[in-house]
C-alpha cells in the first residue's frame, strides 16, 4: 500500500479555475435576497387575484354591439328605444336583412340580432352559442325583456350551436391558455440553465419547433383524448405555432430587458390580463373598457378567436386575429435583435457563465447538472405544466352534465312519496329526490350543503309550490334546479315560487368570489415554498422555515382581505373571520406543498399544483356545481384543501359559518401531515451526507452603467459564449 507521502498530488479543480465561484454572501446581500423572495410570490398572487376578482365579481354589459333587423320607422324606433333603455349596456345598429346580421355575428362584430316582426307578434332573437355561450346568454337576457315589453312573443335561433363535445364552449380558452403557457414558461428555466440558447439566432428555430410540438399536443388532448374538438389539426398546428412563437419571442425580449423579473410581466400580459380580455369564457363586453381594448391587441384573445373563427365560422374574421399574432412576432423579433446588438448576449440577473459546461443547475435551487440534463429539464418542466393544465381543466369543464343533484320534497309523507314517484321518470337521472318532513329541516340541510334545494308542496288545493334554495351555495346549481322544477310546477297548473335563503350579494353576481378567495389562499401557500426552494436552497431545516412561513401566512391573509374588501369591494365585511381562517389555510398548504418542493425541487411544483389547485377547482363547486363535473372529482371535495378553503369563504359570507369545522379539520390534517413529514423525513433527506450541494447562487451579470457589449471581454467557452466580464459583481440572487 502506498504511503500518503508517496501519493500523487491532487489535481487542481479545472472547473473552479475556469468558472470562479462567487465570494461569500454578505449579510446585506442575504437580506436583499430574502426580501426579493417574498416580493415575487406577493406580486404574483396580488396581480392575478386582484385582476380576476375585480373583473369577475360584478360583470355587466357595456357597449355590447347588437343588431336590429328590419326596415322602416318601426325598426329604427325600436333600435333607439332599445339602446336608450339599456343604460349603456348596448350599442345598437339597424340592418336591412337577416343575412347582413348573421355576417356581423359570424365576424364577431355583433353579439346577436333581434328581428323586428313586420306582422304578427313574434320577434326572433338570433345568436351564436359557438361565439361564446356566456355572451349569447347575456345578450338574450338583455334584449328579450325589451321585446316582451313591446307585446311580442320571442323565439330564439342559434345560428351556430356548440358541438356535443364542447357543451360549455371553453375548448378555445383551454387551447389558447396552453399556447400562452408554452410560450412564456420556458424562458425562466432557459435563463438559468441554458442561457447559451437565448441568442435570437438560436432561439427562433427552437421556438418554431417547440410551437409545432406543443400545439400538436394541445390538439391531441382536446381532440382524440377529451373529445372537445373534431379534427382541425392543421388549424391547431398553424395557429399554435404562430401563437407560441410570438409569445416566446416577446418573452425573450422581456427577459433580455428585465432578466428574471420578466416572468412577472409575461404572466401579467399573457394570462392575468389575457383571460378576462379573451372573450372566450365570459363576454369581453361585460368587462371594463380597458379589457375591451386589450381584446384587440393581446395574443391570448387572438389565438382563441382565430381557432373559434375557423372551427365554427368557416374562417370569417380570422385574419385580423392572425395579424395580431404576426405583429407581436415581428415587432418582438426586431426589438430583440436590436437589444442583443446593443447590449450583447449576457442578460441582467442571468448567469455570467453561459457555456454548456458552466456550473449551472437544471432548475433554480438544484445542484449543478450536466448540459444534457439542463436541456431536458427546461423542456420537460413547462411541457408538463402545459399538458397538466389543459388536460385537467378540459376534462372537468368541457361538457358539464347535471347528475344526482340532491333535492328534498317537503310535504305530508303520502303526498311527497306520490310526487317523487311522478317526477322521477322525468328528472330521475338529474336529481336525487328524498322526502323531508319540514321546510325548516330542509333549510338546515341546504345551509350545510347536504341538499341543493327543497321542493315544498302546497298545503292547500290550488296553492303554489315553493322551491327553497341558496344562491350563495352555488349560482349554477341554483339556476339548474329552478330550470328543472319550473316546468314541473307548470305541469300541475301552478307557478313556482323561488325562495332564496342565502342570496348572492350585488358584489358577487356569479357567486365566484368564494372561489377566488380560496384560490388566493391556496396559491399563497404553495408559491411560498416553490420560490424559497428556487431562491433560498440554503434554508434546509424546517425550524428555519417555520417562522418565515408563519409571518408570510399572517401578512398574506391580511393583505388578501384588504385587497378583496377595501380596495375592490367584492367581499364586504367578515374581516376577522376571513383573516382568521386565511392564516391557517395558507400555513397548512405551505407545509404540505413543502414536502414535495423540498425533496423534488421545482419539479415538485407540478404534483403540488395538481393536488392543491388544479384538481381542487372542479371539486370545489366554486365555478360549476360539483353536480355538473365528472364524478371522479366529487370524492375529492371532502379531502382536498381548495374545496375546503372555498367552502370556508362561502360559509362565512352566506351560510352562517355552517360546516366550517369540518373544513378546518381537512386543512389541519394537511398541515399536521406536512409538518411531521418535513421534520421527520424531508429534513433528513435534504441534509443527508451524500446530498449534492445546490449550484452557486452566482455569479450573475450586472452591467455597469455605460458598459457596452459585455461579451467582448473575458475568456470564452465553447462556441464563443462569454464566461466573464470585467467589473461584474458576483453572488447576486437569481
Amino acid at each position: 500500500m502506498a504511503s500518503p507521502a508517496s501519493a500523487p498530488p491532487a489535481q487542481p479543480d479545472r472547473s473552479a479555475a475556469k468558472y470562479p465561484p462567487p465570494p461569500p454572501e454578505t449579510p446585506a446581500e442575504r437580506k436583499g435576497r430574502l426580501i426579493a423572495l417574498f416580493v415575487m410570490p406577493f406580486l404574483i398572487v396580488t396581480m392575478m387575484y386582484a385582476t380576476y376578482m375585480s373583473t369577475m365579481h360584478n360583470p355587466h354589459p357595456r357597449d355590447m354591439p347588437v343588431a336590429v333587423v328590419g326596415q322602416g320607422a318601426a325598426a329604427a324606433e325600436f333600435a333607439a328605444e332599445l339602446e336608450e333603455s339599456s343604460d349603456g349596456a348596448l350599442e345598437v345598429r339597424t340592418v336591412d336583412d337577416l343575412a347582413e346580421a348573421e355576417d356581423l355575428i359570424r365576424n364577431q362584430e355583433a353579439v346577436g340580432a333581434i328581428e323586428v316582426p313586420e306582422a304578427g307578434t313574434s320577434a326572433t332573437i338570433h345568436h351564436a352559442m359557438a361565439g361564446g355561450a356566456s355572451q349569447a346568454t347575456v345578450f338574450d337576457q338583455t334584449v328579450a325583456p325589451a321585446a316582451l315589453a313591446e307585446g311580442w312573443t320571442v323565439e330564439t335561433v342559434d345560428i351556430e350551436p356548440l358541438p356535443a363535445g364542447d357543451g360549455s364552449g371553453t375548448m378555445v380558452l383551454f387551447a389558447a391558455m396552453g399556447m400562452m403557457l408554452a410560450g412564456y414558461v420556458p424562458l425562466s428555466g432557459m435563463l438559468l440553465g441554458t442561457p447559451n440558447l437565448l441568442r435570437v439566432r438560436r432561439f427562433l428555430p427552437i421556438t418554431l419547433g417547440w410551437g409545432a410540438l406543443t400545439s400538436s399536443l394541445i390538439w391531441l388532448i382536446l381532440g382524440p383524448i377529451v373529445g372537445a374538438v373534431d379534427g382541425h389539426y392543421p388549424l391547431f398546428l398553424g395557429v399554435g405555432t404562430l401563437a407560441v412563437t410570438a409569445v416566446g419571442i416577446a418573452q425573450l425580449l422581456f427577459t433580455k430587458v428585465m432578466g428574471p423579473f420578466a416572468v412577472l410581466l409575461g404572466m401579467l400580459l399573457w394570462v392575468v390580463f389575457g383571460v378576462p380580455s379573451s372573450n372566450l369564457a365570459m363576454s369581453v363586453h361585460t368587462m371594463p373598457g380597458f379589457f375591451q381594448w386589450l381584446y384587440e391587441v393581446l395574443p391570448l384573445p387572438a389565438a382563441g378567436e382565430a381557432l373559434r373563427s375557423v372551427i365554427y365560422f368557416g374562417g370569417d374574421g380570422v385574419w385580423k386575429h392572425v395579424l395580431t399574432l404576426a405583429a407581436w412576432l415581428v415587432a418582438a423579433l426586431l426589438l430583440a435583435i436590436l437589444k442583443e446588438r446593443k447590449s450583447g448576449d449576457l442578460i441582467v440577473g442571468g448567469p455570467l457563465y453561459t457555456a454548456p459546461d458552466a456550473p449551472l443547475p437544471a432548475l433554480s435551487g438544484g445542484p449543478v447538472a450536466p448540459y444534457r440534463n439542463r436541456v431536458l429539464a427546461v423542456a420537460a418542466f413547462p411541457l408538463t405544466i402545459m399538458i397538466t393544465v389543459v388536460t385537467l381543466m378540459s376534462l372537468s369543464m368541457h361538457q358539464p352534465e347535471v347528475r344526482d343533484v340532491p333535492v328534498a320534497v317537503v310535504g305530508p309523507a303520502a303526498a311527497a312519496e306520490q310526487f317523487v314517484a311522478g317526477v322521477e321518470p322525468q328528472l330521475g337521472q338529474y336529481v336525487d329526490l328524498t322526502v323531508v318532513e319540514s321546510a325548516d329541516e330542509a333549510a338546515d340541510q341546504i345551509r350545510s350543503q347536504d341538499l341543493v334545494a327543497a321542493y315544498v308542496l302546497p298545503t292547500e288545493q290550488g296553492g303554489q309550490p315553493t322551491l327553497v334554495t341558496a344562491g350563495g351555495a352555488g349560482a349554477s346549481q341554483k339556476s339548474t334546479v329552478v330550470q328543472m322544477f319550473t316546468p314541473v310546477a307548470a305541469g300541475s297548473g301552478a307557478e313556482l315560487v323561488v325562495e332564496d335563503i342565502a342570496p348572492l350579494t350585488d358584489d358577487d353576481v356569479n357567486g365566484s368570489n368564494s372561489l377566488y378567495v380560496g384560490m388566493g389562499w391556496i396559491m399563497a401557500g404553495f408559491l411560498f415554498f416553490a420560490v424559497m426552494r428556487g431562491g433560498a436552497p440554503d434554508l434546509t431545516r424546517t425550524r428555519q422555515l417555520l417562522p418565515l412561513l408563519g409571518g408570510w401566512s399572517v401578512g398574506m391573509a391580511v393583505w388578501l382581505w384588504f385587497l378583496y374588501d377595501v380596495l375592490i369591494g367584492a367581499v364586504n365585511g367578515h374581516a376577522l373571520a376571513l383573516i382568521g381562517y386565511g392564516i391557517p389555510t395558507i400555513f397548512a398548504v405551505g407545509l404540505a406543498s413543502a414536502v414535495l418542493t423540498r425533496t423534488m425541487g421545482l419539479f415538485g411544483l407540478i404534483p403540488v399544483m395538481i393536488v392543491v389547485m388544479l384538481a381542487g377547482v372542479p371539486a370545489s363547486g366554486g365555478g360549476l356545481s360539483i353536480y355538473m363535473v365528472p364524478e371522479f372529482f366529487r370524492p375529492l371535495a371532502d379531502i382536498l384543501p381548495l374545496p375546503a378553503a372555498v367552502d370556508i369563504a362561502r360559509s362565512v359570507v352566506y351560510l352562517d359559518g355552517t360546516g366550517v369545522g369540518s373544513d378546518l379539520l381537512v386543512l389541519a390534517v394537511w398541515g399536521v401531515a406536512g409538518l411531521l413529514l418535513n421534520l421527520l423525513v424531508v429534513d433528513r433527506w435534504v441534509n443527508r451526507t451524500n446530498a449534492k450541494p445546490h449550484a452557486p447562487m452566482g455569479p450573475r451579470y450586472a452591467p455597469e452603467r455605460g458598459s457596452k457589449k459585455p461579451t467582448s471581454a473575458g475568456p470564452e467557452g465553447p462556441g464563443g459564449e462569454a464566461v466573464g466580464a470585467p467589473g461584474t459583481p458576483a453572488g447576486l440572487p437569481g
